[in-house]
């Protein structure tokens, strides 16, 4: 019997399918693989390498929070445990142990899933509070152990390695920065697709049914604490990825790489780029990489705005940043995203100068309080000035007040422009 004439065209759609899965992935692959060309200074690489391992870390968090409904305030453990573990190791491949550096991130992998296994054993059995206050009070444990458990977590200096004195890959020692970068992204990726396509399998599947209604799926004979179980030990598998990571690039581990300061800032990375999306761990992780390390640069009181911006995040976009790509998702497929341009482009020039107005005062107020004694002189945006005056500060919180009214004023015309490019509209005949 011939085959039905729509075959080819079945068959074609079958290869497409996982070509434009595939897609996103290559071209991420192609820009890390580019990205050390444009941005070839060792500070760049540095800031690229650290910006992977929180994503693998942020990842690794948004399988508890995002995909189980788990919140935790001691994911940094698992981390910090796979890191310090493959620091050892890195010490005894220098006594002549023989591991290649990038097989270390298995092992930091497989530690943090040991830990995951045995804390989550019993940290598992209840979701909610529960579960959060456990998190926090494991977080806490660890963190005391390692200062006292110095034969391990090196005490208060913590313990540190050399990376390069395992055997070559393909000529490379990984002294180089470049070479580091290269291992890290390339296991950025292995880590990242390993998690997106855990979240396709039917655990991953059954994990969201939990966080969304523990009851129903036990009435479908699910376990939901065995599913939040193996949901943990996968996260902290990925976790000692992101541990071991740090652990190559660094070449040292102290007890801030699993206290609850890092835990918290990874809840804080997830929040802000967007729990419910898988790219939003990726946005919150590089947003709050260039703040932490580009914006110390320029001022001292970056981590005030970087709560700042989490605080309004939260308030405002609970979806996180990605959540706010994805409502234009909408306007995009009604093709009325040029509705919002003009709307935007005049709502960009006062929000930008409110900003811009409301972070002068607190700089302003920042260096009188802590400037040295007779240090009334200031530079901000350029701009050279007596920062114990009273007008540098009138001005700049007029100019915010102004700003401010001009928000409000345009706020309207933009809801309008919004709900007409988000109105679906039917033809009537």
């Amino acid at each position: 019997m011939s085959t039905p004439a729509t075959t080819p065209l079945t068959a074609g759609t079958r290869r497409l399918i996982p070509l434009n899965h595939a897609l996103p992935w290559i071209i991420a692959a192609v820009c890390l693989f580019i990205l050390p060309y444009v941005f070839d200074s060792r500070s760049a690489l540095t800031i690229m390498n650290q910006m992977a391992i929180t994503i693998v870390f942020a990842l690794s968090y948004n399988m508890l929070l995002g995909q189980g409904g788990m919140l935790s305030f001691g994911h940094a453990v698992y981390m910090g445990l796979g890191g310090f573990f493959c620091m050892h190791l890195l010490n005894w491949v220098e006594a002549g142990l023989w591991l290649p550096l990038p097989l270390l991130p298995v092992f930091g992998g497989l530690f943090g899933l040991f830990f995951a296994f045995l804390i989550g054993s019993f940290s598992t059995r209840r979701a909610g509070t529960v579960f959060a206050m456990i998190s926090l009070g494991v977080g806490e444990l660890v963190a005391a152990c390692s200062v006292i458990i110095v034969i391990f977590f090196g005490g208060e200096e913590g313990i540190s390695g050399d990376r390069t004195m395992g055997p070559e890959v393909l000529g490379w020692d990984f002294g180089p920065q470049e070479q580091v970068y290269y291992l890290t992204a390339l296991w950025l990726l292995i880590a990242a697709l390993g998690m997106f396509l855990y979240s396709r399998t039917p655990i991953g599947r059954v994990a969201n049914a939990v966080r969304d209604n523990e009851e129903r799926a036990e009435f479908l004979g699910y376990s939901q604490r065995h599913v939040r179980w193996m949901s943990f030990m996968a996260s902290g598998f990925f976790a000692g990825i992101a541990g071991a990571l740090f652990a190559i690039n660094f070449e040292i581990l102290t007890e801030e790489n699993l206290n609850l300061t890092t835990s918290g800032s990874i809840l804080l990375v997830t929040f802000l780029g967007g729990v419910g999306f898988f790219v939003g761990p990726i946005i919150g992780a590089i947003v709050f990489t260039l703040l932490q390390t580009v914006l110390s640069l320029y001022t001292e009181i970056w981590a005030l705005y970087l709560g700042i911006l989490f605080v309004a995040t939260v308030m405002f976009f609970p979806g996180g940043l990605a959540g706010l790509l994805a409502m234009h998702v909408l306007p995009w497929k009604l093709g009325k995203i040029g509705h919002l341009v003009v709307p935007y482009a005049k709502m960009l020039i006062p929000a930008l100068a409110f900003v811009l107005s409301a972070a002068a005062v607190l700089e302003i107020l920042f260096h009188k309080r802590h400037a040295g004694l007779g240090d009334h002189e200031m530079n901000l945006y350029g701009i050279t000035f007596d920062s114990h005056g009273a007008m540098p500060l009138i001005t700049v919180l007029a100019i915010a007040a102004v700003s401010l009214f001009a928000i409000v004023k345009l706020a309207p015309g933009l809801k309008a422009a919004w709900d007409d490019a988000t109105h679906m509209g039917g033809h009537h005949g």
